[in-house]
């Protein structure tokens, strides 16, 4: 089913779609589809309550977070790769930006004050109407736009008024490794221009409400992987330059190595605590004092089975 967003920006068009930097140009609304497979449909992969954010979005309560189905990278690490694969036939599970608007705001009524969207960068205009759609029937949550980097800054633009808070990756600063593990020599740059753009649009400061949780502003992540302590050191070292050591900062130790790794050392294992230990000190030396760190036994915490009803466990 088309999906007509209330934005009036050609960037939101279907029939030629060049919503990420893939700009593949198809017409998804005549059923065409390009690198992410996807179609002109919602695209939802589950709706669902998550608790397993930082701490300043989901906090206690949570967050009611959308996922989409399929990506505009190929990270063979993906720890959402049931939904994430593009060579996997999504199984649309609301119809309707109205239908997923019913289900997210039972989430809403029970007192959850965020919604996210995990993997929008290829799904922006079915995000936007799905937002419109919560929107007329009178809730404001604070709106989450959790995208792996590999955005169009044009496209960032256009949603300057529609995101209240960016949680961006920054995965690669290596080309080498971005092109090996996702598919995509370019991301280290194109990620670069995205941060750049959500920078400029949310500032370095993250606004709290009185409890803690974030209700303006950007987030960043990292993974640290195994082997590739090189990557993570130049990544931190890009962000304090070209953006800001006081931006906050979400460096995650979770890496679980997945079924297409197996084969690929050193992916096909987890990260050692001292290649971790290494990039926390030179987050410290950068003088990043905002954000989160993990401990690398997080790793085994934060696997979805979407073959669920509740796709995470608390």
């Amino acid at each position: 089913m088309p999906v007509n967003a209330p934005c009036a920006s050609p960037l939101f068009s279907l029939t030629a779609c060049r919503l990420c930097p893939r700009q593949c140009g198809v017409n998804r609304n005549a059923g065409a589809t390009g690198f992410c497979r996807s179609d002109a449909g919602t695209g939802i992969a589950a709706i669902t309550l998550h608790r397993g954010e930082e701490p300043a979005i989901s906090g206690v309560q949570g967050i009611c977070n959308v996922f989409f189905g399929h990506c505009n990278l190929r990270c063979r690490f993906c720890q959402n790769h049931q939904i994430s694969r593009n060579e996997h036939v999504l199984q649309e599970t609301k119809g309707s930006p109205e239908q997923a608007a019913e289900a997210i705001i039972a989430i809403l009524a029970t007192g959850v004050d965020r919604l996210g969207f995990v993997s929008p960068s290829h799904m922006v205009p079915q995000m936007v109407a799905i937002i419109a759609a919560v929107r007329r029937r009178g809730f404001q949550p604070v709106i989450v736009y959790n995208s792996n980097g590999y955005d169009r800054v044009e496209t960032l633009r256009a949603l300057e008024d529609w995101v209240d808070v960016y949680l961006p990756d920054y995965k690669y600063s290596d080309p080498v490794l971005a092109e090996n593990l996702s598919g995509a020599a370019d991301y280290p740059e194109v990620a670069a221009a995205a941060l750049a753009e959500m920078y400029r649009q949310k500032g370095n400061v993250l606004h709290l409400d009185g409890e803690g949780m974030a209700e303006r502003g950007l987030i960043v992540r990292h993974l640290v992987l195994p082997g590739a302590v090189d990557n993570s050191l130049h990544a931190l070292r890009f962000l304090a330059s070209a953006l800001s050591p006081r931006l906050t900062l979400s460096l995650m130790a979770q890496y679980q190595p997945t079924a297409a790794v197996a084969g690929l050392p050193p992916f096909n294992r987890q990260l050692l605590p001292g290649e971790y230990a290494r990039v926390v000190d030179e987050m410290e030396r950068l003088g990043f004092a905002g954000g989160w760190v993990q401990e690398c036994a997080s790793a085994g915490y934060y696997n979805p089975d979407f073959d669920q009803e509740f796709p995470f466990t608390d």
